[in-house]
């Protein structure tokens, strides 16, 4: 029953964070830059972490110095708002349905990761080490037909769409040029060894600084002054920053709760 429930709910932290994709990729199309989207994801997530961690961990928290918060601030950097402003180029640049298979490689390239830097072990004279490596074997081909193979356009039956938006996107679907396609296959694969190297690292880091919750609101910070920055120089028209009641809206809002789920 355990084992059940833990697949039922792998299943739908998948399928959530789906929806997330479509969401994010529909504001992007509508406009949204993809760097002042990830600063206003950010700054919603430090605005539920930072109230919740003072409360819980205000009086049990180690002391922190400045080579740890340097590893922090680094670690932030390529982990978290570098690889998730990569991530949103490769998004707008190419679909949520090849985003998201790539994204899901995120266990394999963590576990590739992970033997390089001799933190995980692969013993391929054992039915384990065989098993790990035709699991990934199979799902890196899964993601090479899901990612590269676009196909013919298929038509919804659903002519209702939930979504409505000047932009180049005929029956459902968004064109892309063949060439933009790779570019943002390439950008979505990089933020996802990026993030995979992150995941790795982040066992010695919590050593470092042995408070999860502690640790992990420290990044948000870090990666949110980051991210302002990096919106900052990527987009100078403050008109463009501005949040509506529309797909930009939701895409903010409802990034930052399934950020903390994964």
């Amino acid at each position: 029953m355990g084992n059940t429930s833990a697949f039922v709910v792998a299943f739908l932290l998948r399928a959530i964070y789906g929806g997330m994709q479509i969401v994010t990729k529909n504001a992007f199309d509508e406009g949204m830059s993809t760097a002042v989207f990830v600063f206003y994801r950010h700054l919603t997530g430090i605005l539920f972490l930072v109230p919740v961690a003072f409360v819980l961990e205000r009086k049990t928290a180690p002391q922190l110095s400045f080579k740890v918060s340097l590893k922090l601030f680094v670690h932030a950097l390529y982990g978290i708002s570098g690889a998730i402003n990569i991530y949103g180029l490769g998004l707008s640049y190419s679909s949520a349905t090849s985003s998201s298979a790539i994204f899901n490689l995120l266990p394999a390239v963590a576990f590739f990761l992970a033997v390089l830097l001799g933190m995980e072990t692969l013993n391929l004279k054992r039915i384990h080490g065989i098993a790990k490596v035709c699991g990934i074997l199979f799902s890196l081909a899964g993601v090479i037909v899901l990612a590269f193979y676009q196909g013919p356009e298929m038509k919804s039956f659903n002519h209702h769409h939930l979504f409505h938006h000047k932009s180049n996107f005929h029956g459902g679907i968004t064109a892309h040029p063949a060439r933009t396609w790779i570019i943002g296959i390439f950008l979505t694969t990089l933020s996802t060894t990026a993030w995979a190297l992150w995941t790795v690292l982040q066992g010695p880091m919590l050593q470092a600084y042995p408070s999860k919750l502690l640790n992990t609101t420290l990044q948000m910070i870090f990666a949110t002054i980051q991210s302002f920055f990096i919106a900052l120089a990527a987009e100078r028209d403050f008109a463009k920053w501005s949040l509506g009641l529309d797909a930009r809206l939701i895409a903010v809002l409802y990034s930052p709760p399934i950020q903390k789920l994964n």
